[in-house]
């Protein structure tokens, strides 16, 4: 049995790996302009790429979840850096785009495949029922710690190339090149340190075994109602990807003032993913997801109707509450699958299930951005496309409230029967 500290060690070196991976994939959140200038693409053929990650990782997260339930979590982690380390280095080649779109397909297995349920069931098997909140919360929210400090060192790299009177493509690579050091330097770490004896649970092994848990896991419906909880929190949360370009769009900003802002709002991140995931502990998961996820969805609309002339400070503000609030929902929405009566030999599989279906955001929403864009150019495409998820998110908030209220009155009934 692991002490509480061997188990908090085991999550930093979870976290470590995992705020290493990401950076790279999704460098469109602090440079989009940037890296379509350095590309030599159009956004809707970078939306096109992202749609082929978003299919991907789709079709990767049920063999995903069957991988975690029979691999150890350590070599699907470092084998998931380092290929994306080697794929990240063809961005620096100035690829043709076929290339790029099977460079995207490559991190969708590298990210999805072999790395996304190993992570999740890692995080889920250390914590206890009573910390899984707690858990994810530092999870993402060290992810975050992680993310913002690479994302400020990269804006202020790409600044001071800048200053020294590189081209915006040429700082971008540099950029590009400092995020794969990163990565390479966490391969060893991850062999070296990751416990080889994460625990494994008599995972089913024949074909009709297998077929027995995946209808077991679809035929659960708070395996369904967690993943439709997800997928509306992660589409509120895909807005933050287009704050960079809003900006530079909406309110003239410059790239780097972009970049700045948008390296501002990823310092909220440990604060809301950790503090959401202690108050899903102690308020209810649910009801705490609720919350956040009314907060968020008010905040995005918020800035979308925010006048072109706008002063600063409300620009900040939405942004800071923005970040707040939609990493708080990422930090504790994956602890609802303590919710869902799962048997650890299981796990994985209900994790690459409910991934299916959470995060097809990933496939639709670059199509539906950029399809906006294209009819209505400029700032009017972006407050259509915010402010519809922000409707979404508010409706999806009072479903969650009404979820809480049963358990509440249950939690009521007992606590007074005791």
């Amino acid at each position: 049995m692991r002490t509480s500290l061997q188990r908090l060690t085991q999550l930093a070196l979870l976290v470590s790996a995992a705020g290493s991976l990401f950076p790279l994939i999704y460098l469109r959140q602090n440079f989009e302009l940037t890296l379509l200038d350095t590309l030599g693409i159009t956004l809707t053929e970078l939306s096109e790429c992202y749609a082929i990650l978003g299919v991907t990782f789709i079709l990767s997260y049920l063999p995903s979840g069957l991988l975690a339930d029979r691999v150890q979590a350590r070599g699907l982690i470092a084998f998931s850096l380092a290929l994306t380390a080697i794929l990240g280095s063809l961005l620096l080649t100035e690829p043709s785009i076929t290339t790029l779109r099977l460079l995207f397909f490559g991190w969708g297995i590298s990210s999805g495949l072999t790395f996304w349920s190993a992570l999740i069931k890692a995080v889920s098997l250390l914590a206890e029922p009573h910390e899984q909140g707690r858990y994810f919360g530092i999870l993402d929210g060290g992810r975050g710690l992680v993310e913002a400090v690479l994302a400020t060192l990269a804006v202020l790299l790409f600044a001071r190339l800048l200053n020294a009177s590189f081209e915006e493509s040429e700082a971008m690579k540099w950029v590009i090149g400092f995020y794969l050091v990163n990565i390479v330097i966490h391969i060893p770490l991850t062999l070296l340190f990751v416990d080889a004896k994460s625990e494994q649970h008599a995972a089913a092994t024949t074909p009709r075994a297998m077929l027995t848990d995946i209808v077991s896991v679809l035929s659960n419906g708070r395996v369904w109602f967690c993943a439709l909880s997800i997928l509306v929190c992660y589409q509120v949360f895909w807005t933050t990807y287009s704050l960079s370009a809003y900006l530079q769009e909406a309110f003239s900003a410059s790239a780097l003032a972009a970049a700045s802002l948008t390296v501002m709002k990823l310092w909220t991140r440990p604060l809301g993913a950790t503090a959401a995931g202690f108050f899903g502990d102690h308020f209810g998961r649910y009801r705490t997801l609720a919350v956040f996820l009314i907060s968020a969805s008010l905040a995005v609309a918020f800035l979308a109707l925010l006048p072109q002339g706008s002063s600063q400070w409300p620009v900040l503000i939405a942004i800071f509450t923005i970040g707040l609030t939609t990493y708080g929902l990422r930090g504790l929405y994956w602890s609802t699958l303590d919710d869902c009566g799962i048997s650890n030999s299981s796990k994985g599989l209900a994790i690459g299930v409910i991934s299916m279906i959470a995060y097809t955001p990933d496939i639709y929403l670059p199509l539906l951005n950029s399809a906006l864009l294209d009819a209505y150019p400029g700032r009017t495409g972006y407050a259509i496309y915010f402010l519809g998820i922000a409707a979404i998110g508010l409706v999806s908030g009072g479903v969650l409230i009404a979820r809480s209220v049963p358990s509440s009155v249950a939690k009521a009934h007992s606590t007074a029967a005791h």
